[in-house]
């Protein structure tokens, strides 16, 4: 595979989506609105519960709207990403994939290219909130928007490639709707999108707290908060980056044909 052929099959999956996302564009809208009214209602409703948050730099206190930030742009990626994974199981169905698993390409390389079209699609979405954020006053640091894109990256990889491993395995889209329930609700409630974690063990939810812990949304949530306030999260970026290989590891084996075509025989056995 030259670099030449490579790029080439990257910029024909790139504009494929791209082209699908803009006639599609109640997607974009829904991405927006969505965490905008999480914002809203729940900054209205818990400012007197929490009061202020403190978030990095730890001496320094917050509003709760500017603490949910993060966890609300972390949303837009979670719910992006399982939409392309979504995309995946219809275009199986389809037959749309096979056809795209044909090509003289390295399979690692297609589902690559899926995903990188799938996280350039979650990053502009979740740049678009910032934008309302900004249209709503939301006092935000000056370079925030800048600190926060190579993290909105490794972000929406990894949730992009969770959305690309549970493809592997939702055979019909009328199975997706109770995937989804049982991964995106989880996985954005317990964490650290609407509340720190403090306060999870402070008030005695250990077992709540423990989950969210090791939910690797979590460490997204505050890789992406600790990258506002340009500052860096260690453990955040390596679960983010470790979770992201394990995903993808897992994506490629699934679509391997071969492998599918030993379990189908040991199943059949």
């Amino acid at each position: 595979m030259s670099p030449a052929h490579a790029l080439s099959g990257l910029a024909a999956l790139t504009s494929r989506e791209v082209n699908k996302f803009i006639r599609q564009t109640g997607r974009l809208i829904s991405a927006v609105v969505r965490p905008s009214l999480w914002l809203l209602v729940f900054a209205a409703g818990f400012q007197n519960v929490f009061g202020v948050s403190i978030i990095p730099p730890y001496e320094t206190y917050i509003r709760y709207e500017v603490y949910m930030v993060p966890g609300l742009m972390a949303m837009v990626l979670l719910f992006n990403g399982m939409q392309s994974s979504l995309a995946m199981v219809y275009d199986r169905e389809m037959g749309i994939m096979r056809l795209l698993l044909t090509a003289p390409l390295p399979r690692w390389f297609l589902l690559l290219g899926k995903l990188i079209a799938g996280t350039i699609l979650s990053v502009l979405q979740a740049y678009a909130f910032l934008l309302v954020c900004f249209a709503f006053s939301v006092e935000l640091p000056a370079l925030g928007a800048l600190y926060l894109f190579p993290a909105l990256v490794a972000v929406g990889m990894m949730l992009g490639a969770l959305g690309l491993l549970l493809s592997v395995y939702i055979k019909q889209l009328e199975n997706f709707a109770g995937t989804m329930n049982f991964v995106i609700f989880p996985m954005f409630f317990i964490s650290s999108a609407l509340y720190p974690l403090w306060k999870l063990e402070e008030s005695g939810a250990e077992i709540v707290y423990f989950l969210a812990r090791y939910n690797p949304f979590t460490h997204g949530v505050e890789l992406l908060r600790f990258s506002m306030y340009g500052q860096w999260n260690g453990t955040a970026a390596t679960v983010v980056a470790g979770s992201f290989a394990l995903f993808f590891v897992l994506a490629v084996f699934g679509y391997d044909p071969q492998r599918t075509l030993v379990r189908l025989v040991r199943r059949g056995g």
